[in-house]
């Protein structure tokens, strides 16, 4: 009688160390600073968000811009949606890795805005960096369960679907960067597709 073979060694990841420092957790902080000052001085807002026909003479603002936002509830909303879908991408790929796809989703949503916005627009907020985070993960996790508003249970590709692909789509909201949002989406999901090929992790099913 054969012995049966032995099973197949399950997949798994092991949660990433941050070190010293939470890679999320300084970037929430870092964004609220922005904001605070914003609050003491609103001419922050210009000289640091991102408007296409200044971009000559302001270039350092396609990377100041991602920390700049018009009031509590954008800052709210993106720092939220940064710490949970964050947190758990961090684990994933590490805190390198993390702070790479964050800043580079970042820039190339704001250089499509350069591209495709208008001259005379100013854009601020973190949303295409969030994109890219967001776009990562999805790929990465289709299937991982979440609460949107902490209430409707739903895997996170209907979330990405809803909430983030159809706000990248031009003129579906308007007063959005939709430009900013499609570049790190669109970053977000090449990142996904190489880190999925790359890092060992258990698939929620």
């Amino acid at each position: 009688m054969k012995n049966p073979p032995p099973p197949s060694p399950r997949r798994t990841w092991r949660p990433a160390s941050y070190g010293a420092l939470n890679p999320v957790l300084v970037l929430i902080v870092i964004n609220f600073v922005f904001y605070i000052a914003t609050l003491v001085n609103s001419d922050i807002i210009f000289r640091l968000g991102l408007a296409p026909s200044l971009f000559a003479e302001r270039p350092w603002t396609i990377l100041t811009a991602m920390f700049i936002h018009e009031n509590f509830w954008h800052i709210f909303g993106n720092m939220i949606t940064l710490f949970f879908f964050g947190t758990f991408l961090v684990r994933l790929i590490g805190s390198n890795w993390f702070l790479l796809l964050y800043f580079v989703g970042g820039i190339a949503g704001n250089a499509l805005y350069l591209w495709l916005g208008e001259p005379l627009s100013l854009a601020i907020g973190a949303s295409g960096a969030i994109y890219a985070v967001a776009g990562a993960l999805v790929v990465m996790m289709p299937r991982l369960p979440v609460r949107l508003y902490f209430l409707i249970p739903m895997p996170l590709w209907v979330v990405v679907l809803v909430f983030f692909v159809i706000w990248s789509i031009p003129g579906v909201i308007p007063g959005v960067a939709w430009q900013a949002h499609l570049g790190g989406i669109l970053v977000g999901l090449m990142a996904g597709f190489f880190f999925r090929r790359r890092i060992r992790y258990d698939f929620y099913r």
